[in-house]
């Protein structure tokens, strides 16, 4: 099936891009035209890569990162994303399920919230849902309306799903070793195609992830845990207060944490403490900004051991990445 035939388009140069990144907010800056944020959730120095090639109607994308990220926000307005989880040292956390074998993770006109494990590397495709709609519209083809609108771990036939990873393990081995075969226009136009045969053949088998009742429970609770740590304003809420909003006890809010996010509540938390503290002073070239005022406004009151925990988690000490800052300012 040519779909070029189908949807005549006039042809551009296959655009690529390449960056790598020893910093989480910089890695995430480089993403592009994509609306999202990323929260380093382990402790450990931060590198990350990505690829993104561009052609006429999508864009293929090689992500790695070596801790574990939360990424949040959306891909762009009305987009359909298509992801594969890779390699890494862990599970994709996306609302209690996990990307193994021919699942994947889809995100269709969606904002995307998921947890990556450490040393993750993710392939995939990002194109708009319009086309995706119009494709099946022309090709008789029925889409599932149960997964749109939401970000979620999809199971399909487990063919169409080897055939997509074939094409994107060739696609990436072409970038390293023979680039220059993506300026010829018909192996663009071939390209293309492919994958959207490919896509076009897996989404009909789309059948959402189950996580079961108390699953889906415990995602719930955690939901609204997230919501009240991330919505806290200006004050940040100790866990306790947590716990009694969501009316769980400590151990309960940790099962729950940890079977969705693959992590404790005090860590996330932590972690997204130490993220925001982080940010506040790389934004501040003020000389009468201080770490301990920074780090106090975000529930940190034992500064010796927040001095700690911040080198553990970003590999430096808060006042060198104040100095930073305010060198560059």
């Amino acid at each position: 099936m040519a779909l070029s035939a189908t949807l005549p388009i006039q042809d551009s140069p296959a655009d690529l891009f390449q960056a790598s990144s020893t910093d989480v907010d910089e890695h995430c800056a480089s993403l592009g035209h994509w609306r999202l944020s990323y929260d380093q959730i382990s402790p450990g120095a931060f590198r990350g890569s990505f690829t993104q090639l561009s052609l006429p109607r999508l864009e293929v994308f090689r992500e790695v990162t070596s801790q574990q990220v939360r990424q949040y926000g959306q891909l762009g307005a009305d987009s359909f994303g298509i992801g594969l989880p890779w390699d890494g040292d862990g599970e994709v956390n996306c609302n209690g399920a996990d990307a193994t074998g021919a699942k994947v993770i889809a995100c269709i006109d969606a904002e995307v919230d998921m947890c990556t494990p450490k040393a993750f590397e993710f392939r995939g495709i990002v194109t708009s849902a319009a086309l995706i709609e119009e494709l099946a519209a022309r090709l008789d083809i029925g889409l599932p309306r149960s997964v749109w609108h939401q970000l979620r771990v999809i199971e399909m036939a487990e063919a169409p799903v080897a055939r997509l990873r074939q094409h994107l393990a060739v696609i990436l081995d072409t970038i390293a070793t023979r680039r220059g075969r993506l300026d010829d226009p018909a192996a663009r136009q071939a390209l293309e195609d492919a994958l959207l045969v490919e896509i076009m053949d897996m989404l009909p088998t789309a059948r959402p992830c189950d996580p079961g009742r108390s699953s889906a429970a415990r995602r719930r609770t955690v939901d609204r845990a997230r919501e009240l740590m991330h919505g806290s304003g200006d004050r940040s809420l100790s866990l306790l207060e947590v716990c009694k909003a969501v009316g769980a006890s400590p151990r309960k809010l940790g099962y729950c944490f940890q079977e969705v996010l693959g992590t404790s509540p005090m860590h996330y938390w932590r972690a997204m403490r130490l993220n925001r503290v982080r940010r506040e002073l790389k934004r501040s070239g003020d000389a009468a900004t201080s770490v301990y005022d920074v780090a106090v406004q975000q529930g940190f009151w034992h500064f010796s051991q927040f001095s700690l925990d911040y080198k553990r988690h970003f590999s430096e000490l808060p006042s060198e990445t104040l100095r930073r800052a305010r060198a560059a300012a």
